[in-house]
């Protein structure tokens, strides 16, 4: 039975999920037996800040809670994904940007663009196209910024054969390296719904997908970007389940590259995900977890997140 058919409206259940909290500040796990999604969590952090006149992602800010990544609009926090993958390190992150301009929506890329220029006081493409040294990655993220931002809502089986034909004639349909004007020019004009489709009848038509033929290694950086960027729009979740076994089984842990991908997809596909991580890899996703991340805090909020999904009902944004 619904909590409003027992009396009980959702703002009560907020209010009291609200003084539980305040009521509970600072105790072990104390935020981890919500079981709430990221929705509901907008939800608590707008009451909270209305009752006691704080706000709680600050709050957990301070004491390092990973929760405050479950409080934010998605299209705020990937803006702080965006911002983290171009400064955090050395290196550029292309990873994060790839999968930010390739696994959301047309209108959600747009408004993580709006929140970073509004939150950084930068343009993003401008901060993509300035990466030095340049990598074939500026360049397709730039095609992808141009795709969003015409917003294509159509999808056409005609377009897509043709695409899939086109990228076989410029690609291994020839020898040398794959034509890069051709694929930057139907990733620019094309959503990434429409390009999923290209790929399908590529490996329709020719028996095999558009990536098999870049594994050689006989090919440049620009030939091995396209390859992960094909992989990473034909199948997000078993993207994502490679992804987070290299995070936990690679030469070095990523807790941030795990907290990004778990945090992002829990409201999406990670059902999916889980399933296929296990198919693929023998292994339950929360017990590698368990088993390889040693911070308490960190570990303890994946798990719970991990285990939750399963019970969360659809929220919107």
């Amino acid at each position: 039975m619904d909590t409003e058919e027992k009396g009980f409206s959702r703002t009560d259940r907020f209010e009291s999920i609200c003084k539980e909290i305040h009521d509970s500040w600072g105790k072990k796990d104390f935020l981890i037996q919500f079981t709430l999604t990221q929705f509901e969590w907008r939800k608590v952090r707008d009451m909270y800040m209305e009752t006691y006149k704080e706000d709680i992602l600050q709050l957990c800010q301070k004491i390092d809670s990973p929760f405050s990544s479950l409080m934010l609009n998605p299209f705020e926090r990937d803006a702080d994904v965006a911002r983290e993958a171009l400064y955090h390190s050395d290196t550029v992150n292309y990873k994060a940007l790839i999968e930010i301009f390739t696994c959301r929506k047309s209108s959600h890329v747009l408004l993580i663009i709006q929140a970073y220029l509004a939150k950084y006081r930068k343009h993003l493409d401008h901060e993509i196209v300035s990466i030095e040294p340049p990598h074939p990655y500026q360049k397709i993220l730039m095609a992808f910024s141009a795709s969003h931002k015409a917003h294509y809502d159509d999808i056409s089986q005609h377009i897509a054969k043709c695409d899939a034909k086109r990228l076989f004639q410029t690609g291994e349909g020839k020898l040398g390296a794959i034509d890069e004007a051709v694929v930057l020019e139907i990733f620019s004009k094309r959503s990434i719904a429409q390009l999923k489709l290209t790929f399908f009848f590529y490996k329709h038509i020719y028996g095999h997908s558009y990536t098999s033929f870049l594994k050689n290694g006989h090919f440049g950086e620009f030939e091995h970007t396209v390859r992960f960027v094909a992989k990473c729009i034909s199948s997000p979740p078993k993207y994502y389940a490679k992804a987070l076994y290299e995070c936990l089984k690679g030469t070095t842990i990523d807790d941030g590259g795990l907290v990004r991908i778990i945090v992002s997809r829990s409201d999406v596909d990670m059902d999916e995900i889980e399933k296929l991580f296990e198919k693929k890899y023998g292994m339950e996703l929360k017990n590698v977890i368990c088993e390889v991340i040693q911070e308490e805090n960190h570990r303890d909020f994946l798990v719970a997140l991990v285990n939750k999904v399963s019970t969360w009902k659809s929220a919107s944004y």
